[in-house]
């Protein structure tokens, strides 16, 4: 889940929890350019407050207007739909003639988005399914497998954990990587056990965590969203780090060093507890091959790199 419709969800239970009248719209199918991916949140209070968006601020004041005088005084999710023809495509401002079909909710349940909520915040990937005749809807285990779906009878949608970037060391380097990486809608955080560098890393973005990188990895504990970035140039705490990143279930590893270096600390890793196939999972030198010099454009590349793995994109073999 991305931090904007993590708000959205965090908006929504505490306006229920103090008594509002809130409905929820997602976006369930899209023809065209339309401006929001399938899954997008929309929360709609009834005195007109909303977090989130569906279509970018094309569709939106239309939709409240509905929420508040329709669609909030009914029991059961409505489906809306925008931009049907060219001409109130062009009305709502949808680019390429683009459309969108909205599930809004009018009573979505607390104890549910609660319960949701928590396990995003414990890492862990929900299913929530709602029976669009009904309203009900319920939570199940996810995988990061599984896909949006909606039909006439229910909406099924997948929420992970926001996707986390670790990074071992506080140096400048680790700074323009951590800015990039918040850019790029990662949740970050620094480990250091080092105090000359504790001073640096003050800053609300980030959470510095000052202990040794092993350690703090497996009490922060690494999942599937999170990836893992050593980036102290430092044997002594890079390589404990990568240890326990290795055998974990991040989606990435990597290490600054060059080939020569790279090739070294997999020798070391291996004479530790840690098999060839955990080794061989360790991207270094790490970031893409764009011939990158300062640390802005290293941690530029490093970013790249981590994105297309987050994605799947095929990576350029490094010279």
């Amino acid at each position: 889940m991305n931090s904007t419709d993590l708000s959205v969800l965090k908006s929504a239970v505490n306006w229920l929890q103090a008594g509002h009248s809130v409905a929820i719209a997602t976006v369930v199918q899209t023809w065209g350019s339309a401006p929001r991916p399938v899954g997008s949140w929309l929360a709609i209070r009834s005195d007109g407050q909303v977090a989130g968006s569906v279509s970018g601020g094309c569709v939106e004041d239309d939709l409240i207007s509905r929420v508040q005088t329709e669609i909030l005084t009914r029991d059961t999710p409505e489906m809306v739909v925008y931009g049907v023809s060219q001409e109130e495509a062009s009305r709502f401002g949808l680019p390429c003639g683009g459309t969108l079909r909205l599930l809004v909710e009018p009573k979505p349940e607390l104890t549910i988005l609660e319960q949701l909520l928590a396990s995003i915040s414990s890492h862990q990937i929900t299913k929530r399914s709602v029976n669009i005749a009904t309203g009900e809807s319920t939570l199940e285990p996810g995988t990061r497998n599984d896909e949006f779906a909606c039909n006439d009878k229910e909406m099924r949608t997948t929420y992970g954990p926001r996707w986390r970037m670790v990074i071992i060391g506080a140096g400048q380097l680790s700074q323009y990587t951590a800015d990039f990486a918040i850019a790029s809608d990662f949740e970050v955080i620094v480990i250091d056990p080092r105090e000359e560098y504790a001073e640096g890393l003050n800053r609300p973005d980030i959470t510095f965590i000052q202990g040794m990188p092993d350690d703090v990895l497996l009490e922060i504990g690494v999942d599937p969203h999170t990836a893992v970035v050593a980036l102290t140039h430092d044997p002594k705490l890079d390589d404990m780090a990568l240890m326990e990143a290795l055998k974990s279930s991040a989606f990435y590893v990597g290490a600054l060093g060059s080939k020569k270096n790279t090739q070294k600390r997999k020798e070391r890793l291996l004479e530790f507890d840690v098999s060839k196939e955990e080794v061989e999972k360790l991207y270094g030198p790490v970031g893409l091959s764009i011939g990158a010099l300062t640390p802005p454009e290293i941690a530029v590349s490093i970013l790249a790199e981590v994105i297309a793995v987050k994605y799947g994109a095929r990576l350029p073999k490094k010279e």
